[in-house]
C-alpha cells in the first residue's frame, strides 16, 4: 500500500534529519534544505 510506505518515510524523519530538495536546471540550479519540522534552513 502506498500510504504505508509514505507513513514509514515520514516516521523515519527525526530531529537529526535534514531534508534537501535539489532542482537541476539547464542553466540555473536551486537547492533548499528543511529541518525535521519542515522549517527552511537558510544557508548563506
Amino acid at each position: 500500500m502506498k500510504s504505508n510506505t509514505q507513513n514509514a518515510k515520514i516516521e523515519a524523519i527525526t530531529e537529526n534529519t535534514l531534508v534537501l530538495g535539489i532542482d537541476i536546471g539547464s542553466e540555473t540550479h536551486y537547492a533548499r534544505a528543511f529541518d525535521y519540522r519542515g522549517i527552511e534552513v537558510n544557508a548563506q
